[in-house]
C-alpha cells in the first residue's frame, strides 16, 4: 500500500532532529503547545461568582489587560536574566555585545508596547470601573511581584523606594515563594551593578594608560577659560558682566561635582548618583569617543539602557494619569494613598541609570576633547597594526599581543 506524499512528509518531520540534537515532539498542536485551555480559562470574573447573569462587562477587559502585563513582565525578566548572565561572565566577550544590544532593544520594544497598552484600559470609563472596583479589595497592582523583581534586577535600590503605607514593599506579599523570589532578586547583582563593574574596566582610565580623567580635567578648564572666564572679564556692561560671572561660577560648580572625588562621593551617598566615580568616568569616555570603532557597541548599550529607563518612567507616568482619571484621589484598593503614592514614584529617585542621562551635562565641544595617543588609537581600532607606536611616550613601546589584549579586550573583563 502506497503512502501519500503528505504522510511521508509528516513522518519525516517526526523523525528529524533539531540543530542541538534533540528530537522534535511526535505531534504537537497549536492549542496544546500554548496551553490555551489553561490560559483562556484563567479569566475568573469575581462579579459573576454568585450569579453569571450579574457579570460586569468591563471586568473581563480589566483582567485580560493585567494578565497581558504580567506575561510581558515575565518576558522582560527572562531577557534581563540572559543579559545579566552575559555581564556576569568572567569575560564579557566582544562577540556577545551585539546580542546584549539586541536583547536590550527587545526589552525597550516590549516596554513601549505596555506603555501604549494603557490606551486600552482607558476605553473603560471611571463609572464602568466603579461598578466592579469594590470586588477587588484588597487586591492591588502594587502586589505584582514580577514588577518588583523587574525593578530589582534592573537596579532600583531599596533606599530609592518610597515606603508603601509606611512599610517595606515586600510586606504586602503573603506568598512565601513570591517573597523568596523577591528577596533573591534583591540579593543578586543587578544589571546596574554589573554595568558599573563593566564601565570601571573601560580602557583609557588608568594613569599608566591614556589617563583620560586628567586630560579631561585640563580640557574642561581650557573650555571654561575660553568660553566663560575671558568673556566675563572683557565684558564692559556691569549688568552683563554680573550675568556672565554668575554663569562662569555655575559652570565651575557643575564640573567640580564630578571632577572632585569627594564631592562626587558625597552626591552618591546622598542618592544623587548611581554609578561609582570610576564607572562614571568610563561612561563619559565612551560618550565622548563613541565614534571610535571599539566604542560603537558600548555606546549603543548605554543608549539602550536609557531607552528602557525612559520607558519605565513613561509607564509609571501613564499609570499615574490613568489612576487619577479612574479614581481621582480615592484610596487605592490595597490601602495605599492611590494617586498620591503613584505620583511620588515618577521622580529621579526611581531612575536606575540616572547618571547616563546626566552625561550630557559634562560633554564638552569636540574641539576640546583630548586627542587620543597612539596606544589608545590602537586599543580602540579594529586593526591595531594600522596605528604606529608612540616612540616618545613613556607609557608606550610594548606592542606585543599581550599588551594589546590588556589594553583592548580587557574592557570586557568583569571582576566579581
Amino acid at each position: 500500500m502506497e503512502t501519500s506524499p503528505s504522510a511521508e512528509i509528516e513522518e519525516a518531520a517526526t523523525k528529524q532532529k533539531s540543530s542541538n540534537g534533540r528530537k522534535y515532539p511526535q505531534s504537537v498542536k497549536y492549542s496544546q503547545y500554548l496551553q490555551l485551555d489553561t490560559l483562556l480559562s484563567a479569566q475568573k470574573m469575581v462579579s459573576s461568582e454568585d450569579d453569571s447573569s450579574k457579570a460586569i462587562h468591563d471586568e473581563h477587559l480589566f483582567i485580560i489587560t493585567h494578565q497581558a502585563y504580567e506575561l510581558w513582565f515575565k518576558q522582560i525578566i527572562f531577557e534581563l536574566d540572559s543579559i545579566r548572565r552575559m555581564f556576569t561572565s568572567a569575560v564579557v566577550d566582544e562577540r556577545q555585545t551585539l546580542l546584549i544590544i539586541h536583547r536590550l532593544r527587545r526589552i525597550a520594544v516590549i516596554m513601549k508596547l505596555i506603555v501604549e497598552q494603557f490606551e486600552i484600559m482607558e476605553t473603560m470609563t471611571p463609572l464602568d470601573f466603579l461598578e466592579f472596583r469594590g470586588f477587588l479589595e484588597p487586591a492591588s497592582g502594587f502586589q505584582s511581584y514580577q514588577f518588583r523583581i523587574f525593578e530589582n534586577k534592573f537596579g532600583l535600590k531599596p533606599e530609592c523606594r518610597i515606603q508603601y503605607n509606611q512599610q517595606h514593599y515586600r510586606s504586602v506579599f503573603d506568598n512565601i515563594k513570591q517573597r523568596e523570589l523577591i528577596d533573591k532578586s534583591s540579593e543578586e547583582p543587578s544589571l546596574l551593578d554589573l554595568v558599573t563593574r563593566w564601565l570601571e574596566r573601560t580602557p583609557g582610565l588608568e594613569s599608566s594608560d591614556f589617563n583620560f580623567w586628567k586630560k579631561y580635567e585640563i580640557s574642561v578648564n581650557r573650555w571654561i577659560e575660553a568660553e566663560f572666564t575671558v568673556p566675563a572679564k572683557e565684558e564692559k556692561d556691569p549688568v552683563l558682566r554680573q550675568i556672565k560671572t554668575a554663569s562662569l561660577e555655575k559652570q565651575r560648580e557643575t564640573f567640580q561635582s564630578v571632577l572632585e572625588f569627594d564631592k562626587y562621593t558625597e552626591l552618591k551617598e546622598r542618592g544623587d548618583r548611581r554609578l561609582t566615580h570610576k564607572a562614571f568616568q568610563g561612561a563619559l569616555l565612551i560618550s565622548l569617543y563613541r565614534d571610535e570603532p571599539r566604542f560603537h557597541q558600548p555606546f549603543q548599550i548605554l543608549t539602550r539602557l536609557m531607552d528602557i529607563d525612559s520607558l519605565l518612567t513613561k509607564w509609571r507616568y501613564n499609570h499615574v494619569v490613568m489612576t487619577q482619571r479612574m479614581i481621582g484621589s480615592k484610596l487605592g484598593t490595597g490601602g495605599s494613598s492611590g494617586y498620591q503614592y503613584l505620583r511620588a514614584t515618577v521622580s529621579d529617585r526611581y531612575r536606575v541609570f540616572l547618571d547616563l542621562f546626566n552625561l550630557s551635562t559634562y560633554l564638552i565641544p569636540r574641539d576640546y576633547i583630548p586627542p587620543l595617543n597612539n596606544r589608545m588609537k590602537r586599543t580602540l581600532s579594529i586593526l591595531h597594526n594600522d596605528v604606529p607606536n608612540d616612540d616618545q611616550q613613556s607609557d608606550d613601546g610594548d606592542d606585543s599581543p599581550t599588551r594589546q589584549q590588556a589594553n583592548g579586550a580587557n574592557f570586557y573583563v568583569v571582576q566579581a
